[in-house]
């Protein structure tokens, strides 16, 4: 397909998501992108939440127009298959964007969380291309109901801050809302937010075993409002730069003293 024409000297912007191009929160993400930029929506077809950074190479994928999704003038493809899967495709396919953004997710992405969302993945991929890239969560009321305005407002916001200052090679943007007015904004560091995993055990109607993955919520540093867990619970919007460096470089030496050679 040819690249989309875009309005010469105005911003352009990929919004993806894991929770399907249907979901809600990349509804208000989009439409607060398009009140100034050029926009092009690449989400998967179904909910992905929790896949990770997989990249589907075994199989090709589909990458259909959806004026069904209701972003009005904004096109909109859904991709069969991953978020990482979306931005690629939306890059590749429609015009290399000024910014990827991928959200609004229903429910928080912190600590942890960051290794297996596919929020934070679809950020991931765009960094990886060499773009600026943020991702944004939600976090649900007591009632599990989600309110994007304030949400997808600042999301805008912050959006045009990147673009007129740019992000540093191989770092991104994580953003995480509270539920109902925030009271100001963080910046945070990553926390230790994990979920203790418990298995749940059950039986088909022909008694053989099946298994569900549950989990309770940790975080030892709860309290701690400089993590992006601990502003959350004290009503803040909690921003954290992320840079992706796998490289463990205080252990260098100390793993080369006792690495076995091949003798």
């Amino acid at each position: 397909m040819d690249e989309l024409r875009r309005i010469p000297g105005r911003k352009a912007v990929l919004v993806a998501n894991d929770d399907g191009i249907f979901s809600p929160g990349i509804k208000a993400l989009g439409l607060a992108m398009g009140s100034f930029a050029d926009v092009v929506i690449s989400a998967p077809d179904v909910e992905q939440s929790a896949v990770g950074h997989g990249i589907t190479i075994r199989r090709p994928l589909r990458f259909k127009h959806t004026a069904a999704a209701g972003f009005g003038e904004i096109p909109a493809y859904r991709v069969d298959g991953t978020p990482a899967d979306c931005v690629v495709l939306g890059t590749h396919l429609t015009g290399r964007p000024d910014l990827v953004v991928s959200g609004i997710n229903l429910g928080l992405n912190l600590g942890d969380d960051l290794t297996h969302s596919g929020t934070v993945a679809a950020a991931i991929e765009g960094m990886t291309l060499g773009l600026p890239a943020i991702a944004f969560s939600q976090q649900a009321t007591p009632s599990g109901e989600y309110d994007f305005q304030a949400s997808a407002g600042y999301a805008a916001q912050l959006a045009q801050a990147v673009l007129a200052r740019g992000l540093p090679p191989r770092t991104l943007l994580n953003v995480n809302f509270p539920h109902g007015t925030p009271r100001g904004v963080r910046v945070t560091r990553v926390g230790e937010h994990r979920w203790e995993d418990t298995i749940v055990t059950r039986h088909d109607p022909e008694g053989r075993d099946y298994h569900w993955v549950a989990g309770t919520s940790r975080a030892a540093d709860a309290h701690d409002e400089t993590t992006d867990y601990g502003a959350i619970q004290a009503g803040y919007i909690s921003v954290s730069p992320v840079r992706i460096d796998l490289t463990a470089r205080d252990l260098l030496a100390e793993v080369e003293g006792y690495l076995p050679g091949l003798g």
